[in-house]
């Protein structure tokens, strides 16, 4: 009898900006085509919550609490999603769908970890 693992939450991070020669009506075209994409995913329970971020933040650091993001326009994260897949695979396939790709957006995906920090644990935030 085989086993079949549930699936596993991905943080999906829409980066980048759009193409400078892309016209507003293609780029309106990409955001409705993609909120048709969201929608058939949410009904199928496949994507959940996020959306699009404000333009506003802060960086908050133990120096200080200042304005920003500041990032390189390519770095800019845009928007949030989760993912509901089996694999890392299946999430990236389904991030690879989205509409806005074509327009020069960037899906980053990630899987979530479950398991609580540990200062002795090999993390993405532990200095190589």
């Amino acid at each position: 009898m085989s086993k079949h693992a549930s699936p596993a939450e991905y943080l999906l991070l829409s980066r980048g900006q759009w193409d400078g020669n892309a016209s507003r009506e293609d780029i309106q075209g990409a955001i409705d085509r993609f909120y048709a994409w969201y929608d058939r995913l949410v009904s199928e329970g496949r994507i959940g919550p996020g959306q699009q971020l404000g333009m506003e933040g802060k960086v908050v650091s133990r120096q200080a609490i200042t304005d920003g993001p500041f990032t390189e326009a390519r770095e800019v994260v845009g928007g949030y999603w989760f993912i509901l897949a089996n694999s890392l695979e299946e999430a990236a396939h389904i991030a690879a769908e989205n509409p806005c790709l074509a327009y020069g957006l960037v899906c980053e995906v990630r899987p979530l970890d479950p398991v609580r920090a540990s200062a002795y644990a090999l993390t993405n935030e532990t200095p190589t």
